[in-house]
């Protein structure tokens, strides 16, 4: 009997992080931090005159917020943002991203943002979807309560019509429907 043992050759990775790769991730949060580190030195609140004493950058991996109190240094932070990424050899997906800009506790629709030529769409024109959650420019959890109800009714409608036993139904409640919900 003869076995042959087979082996692909290297391959290079271009974009992304390695699946399964133990070093990969760190050194991807490791290279975000020093860009975001660089992007607040250069950019930051004590260089923009905002006088802030807290970084108007919040991130984990490669979700980056920008929390400032003037739109001309949420521009300044963008703009200083957008060179180091493209530097990098990296982009921006504007249209995965969102800005939200609040005035004088009220939503402030004419302001808008743009990054790698691209506008950010707003949280009004598209809500954006954070841990499971949906957020959009009402600010207020009524419709959701309503949307949780509406597919909980319909859900159970289904596991009740369909032809299987009554344990199974418990299992499709709480193996399915449930975990949905959550």
């Amino acid at each position: 009997m003869y076995l042959s043992l087979l082996s692909t050759n290297w391959i290079n990775l271009e974009v992304g992080i390695a699946m399964g790769c133990t070093i990969s991730p760190i050194l991807f949060v490791m290279a975000m931090e020093v860009i975001l580190k660089a992007a607040e030195g250069s950019a930051g609140p004590a260089n923009l005159g905002g006088g802030c004493s807290i970084p108007p950058l919040k991130a984990f991996m490669d979700d980056t917020t920008i929390i400032c109190s003037k739109e001309e240094e949420t521009g300044r932070m963008l703009a200083r943002l957008d060179t180091l990424i493209t530097w990098c050899r990296m982009k921006f997906k504007p249209k995965k991203s969102r800005s939200l800009s609040i005035r004088k506790g009220k939503i402030e629709e004419a302001v808008t943002f743009t990054v790698a030529e691209q506008q950010i769409p707003t949280v009004s024109q598209e809500p954006v979807k954070s841990l499971g959650r949906w957020y959009d420019s009402s600010m207020k959890d009524t419709r959701r309560g309503v949307e949780t109800v509406q597919f909980a009714s319909e859900g159970l409608l289904a596991i009740n019509k369909c032809g299987i036993q009554g344990k199974f139904k418990v299992r499709c409640l709480q193996f399915v429907l449930i975990p949905k919900l959550l």
